[in-house]
This record gives structure tokens, C-alpha cells and sequence, in this order.
């Protein structure tokens, strides 16, 4: 296999950029990316996005954002996957330099979410089946609480299991310069909080907010003789999708693409998943976090949320789009920013020990798309 390897990230801080367009936030990230690359410039870049269209009424946003960050006359186009846009798009440019078509590729993820003031919700649910869930009024926050209700009822838990999701994700974003809440919350906090949707709440929802987030990617042997930072190796990567409706699946708690996506990313790379010394999973919700961990076989069906007490490898370091930030299509790419920086040990106070193996999975709709990338320093 081709040594693919991840040469520059760079990240805006997630928020609500009232005063930021789509573009302008997408040209910092990529100037980031670029500056923290030492200046190398892609040939094809690959936009992972998916809310542009019906929120910013952008649709070609190839064109837009190079036209607005001086890449003119490159390939550039829109890779859309739901939520997880923006790891498809990483994964379309691990392609393109894998297979020698260009040289050097940018993964950009961008979203505006506050582009729009009402109705959010009802334009989220486009990553759902609008036929038959979104039509008869099915929110994504909905189905999870659903999720999360047929969970308690299947394994017999309460809600508070869930408690150490958010907890953990507030304590660890309060050293990223990047994360929208860098505050710790405490337990009694997160158990009284309102109900969004029964039975979750406000603690188990990541919030949507506006990113941008870009990396390059090239192959080893195109890397000057002194890189300005730590090359990072892509060793794994694998999209799955599934049946777009839970009520199309056998069992709705079993995260098939998930776990697939998982199994081939790591059979790519050679390791297991036990091998990662961090794993930086879709936290949307608190029960998508642990069907998340139980495909990847971190813990049995039924048995996830046991790791708020027996974590066995680092997980949402930064704090994940609980406490970062959900910037939807954009979210994919955070994670994989954030994985480097934890690889490149340039973590400061969030820093994982010893971190040189990680594991970034992202998902789209009730994981009816699921993108799995292993990273190594």
C-alpha cells in the first residue's frame, strides 16, 4: 500500500459565527491547513458539507471556496454523506493520493448552521428516510431518544447509566482552544437537566454550531526533508453504509455499518481495536456513544455504558461534538484534526500518554453510514 500520510490540519473554532460566511470560514481552515503543511498547496480538494445547500443556498461549493481562497483551476467538488461528509471527503482524498492521481489532496469540512433561525430540526431530518420517518415528523434527536428508550428497556438501565458521556466530553474539552463549552459540568448538573426529547436531555445533544476544519494529505516520499510538523500515517480506512430506515434493520441497536466499517479499517491496518491508544467516536447523542463502542467490541451489547467505569482507551480527548461543538458535515474532519494533534503531542494539558495509534469513526444518520479511519505517528 502507498504511505499516506496527513501533512497539515487546521481547524476555526466551533460556535456561532453570526458574522462569518460559509466561505470566509472555509478559507481559514484551509489557509491553517496550508501554513501548518509549510505551505503545500493541493491539486485536488475535496469538500465534505452537508447543509450548504438548503441553509447557506450554496450547491457549488467546489467552485465557491477555490474561487475564494485562490485555488482556482483545481479539482474541487462536494462529497456528501449526512453527518458524516466530512469523513467521506477525507476518505475520497486518501483515495485520490493512495491510487497516484495527484500528488498532494485536502479534505475540507465546513457547515453553517446559524445561516438559519428556525426550523433546524426539520432540515436535519433530511439524513433520515423522509419518506417514512421524516415526513410523519421523525427528528435524528428523536430517533435517538427512541434508541436510547428501547436500550433502558431492552437492558434493563436507567438514564443515569449515560451520565459519564457528557461528563467526560465537558471535562476534555476544557483545554481545547477550538471547543465551544470549555467547561467542566458535575454529575447532579447533567441529572437534572431538562428533557429535550424523553428520555434524553440537553446533556446528552450535541450542540450544532458552525466549523471549518481542513487536512492535507500526501504520500511519505513527497514530504520535504524536514517537515515543520510530525507526519501522521493513514494506515486504515473503510466506509459501510446500511439500511437508511431503523425500521428496516433486524435489531435497531446494533450498529452494523459501524462495526464493519471498523472491522475493515483495522484489517487494513493490521491491528485490532483493542491495539488504539484513543478512539474518537460519533457522540451526536449519549446512546449513539455507546452502540458506538459496542460495535467497535470495546463491550457486549447491553454493556457500553459500563465503560464510564472501566475505560479501557482514551475516547473524545477533546471533547468530542458534545462539548466542541457539532458542526454537522464538518464534524468528521475535526475528529481526524484532533486525533493528529494527539498524535503529534501537541495536546498541552489534553495530551493522551504515550498516543501513537488512533482510531476516528464518524457517522451519518443512525449510523446508516459509517466512516472508520486509523492513524498512526
Amino acid at each position: 500500500m502507498t504511505d499516506v500520510v496527513i501533512a497539515g490540519i487546521g481547524m476555526t473554532p466551533v460556535g456561532e459565527h453570526w458574522d462569518v460566511s460559509l466561505r470566509s470560514l472555509a478559507s481559514r481552515a484551509i489557509l491553517a491547513a496550508e501554513k501548518d503543511s509549510g505551505g503545500m498547496k493541493p491539486q485536488a480538494l475535496y469538500i465534505g458539507n452537508f447543509l450548504g445547500s438548503m441553509i447557506s443556498h450554496q450547491a457549488n461549493l467546489g467552485a465557491l471556496i477555490t474561487d475564494n481562497t485562490g485555488l482556482t483551476g483545481i479539482e474541487s467538488y462536494t462529497v456528501e454523506a449526512a453527518e458524516a461528509s466530512g469523513a467521506a471527503a477525507f476518505r475520497m482524498a486518501y483515495l485520490a493520493v493512495t491510487s497516484g492521481y495527484v500528488d498532494i489532496a485536502m479534505a475540507l469540512g465546513v457547515d453553517k448552521i446559524t445561516d438559519v433561525t428556525d426550523g433546524i430540526e426539520k432540515i436535519m431530518a433530511t439524513a433520515l428516510d423522509f419518506d417514512y420517518e421524516g415526513f410523519e415528523g421523525v427528528t435524528p434527536a428523536a430517533q435517538a431518544a427512541l434508541l436510547m428508550q428501547r436500550y433502558m428497556y431492552q437492558y434493563g438501565v436507567s438514564h443515569d447509566v449515560f451520565t459519564w458521556i457528557p461528563l467526560l466530553a465537558h471535562d476534555n474539552a476544557v483545554h481545547n482552544p477550538n471547543a465551544m463549552y470549555r467547561k467542566a459540568i458535575k454529575p447532579e448538573v447533567i441529572q437534572q437537566a431538562d428533557i429535550v426529547t424523553d428520555p434524553l436531555t440537553m446533556y446528552d445533544i450535541a450542540p450544532y454550531a458552525d466549523g471549518a476544519a481542513a487536512v492535507i494529505l500526501t504520500r511519505s516520499g513527497l514530504l520535504p526533508k524536514n517537515p515543520s510538523q510530525k507526519p501522521v500515517r493513514v494506515l486504515g480506512s473503510s466506509l459501510i453504509t446500511d439500511s437508511l430506515a431503523l425500521y428496516d434493520r433486524t435489531d435497531p441497536l446494533n450498529f452494523n455499518a459501524a462495526r464493519l466499517s471498523i472491522e475493515r479499517a483495522c484489517r487494513q491496518a493490521g491491528i485490532l481495536p483493542t491495539d488504539v491508544d484513543l478512539f474518537e467516536m460519533d457522540d451526536f447523542t449519549s446512546i449513539y456513544a455507546v452502540l458506538a463502542l459496542e460495535a467497535a467490541g470495546f463491550a457486549h451489547p447491553g454493556e457500553g455504558w459500563k465503560l464510564g467505569e472501566n475505560r479501557h482507551v482514551p475516547m473524545l480527548t477533546l471533547g468530542g461534538s458534545k462539548a466542541r461543538g457539532n458542526p454537522v458535515g464538518a464534524t468528521g474532519i475535526y475528529q481526524i484534526a484532533e486525533a493528529v494533534t494527539q498524535l503529534r503531542g501537541q495536546a498541552c494539558a489534553a495530551q493522551v500518554p504515550n498516543a501513537r495509534l488512533a482510531m476516528v469513526q464518524t457517522l451519518g444518520g443512525p449510523a446508516s453510514t459509517a466512516v472508520t479511519h486509523i492513524l498512526k505517528v
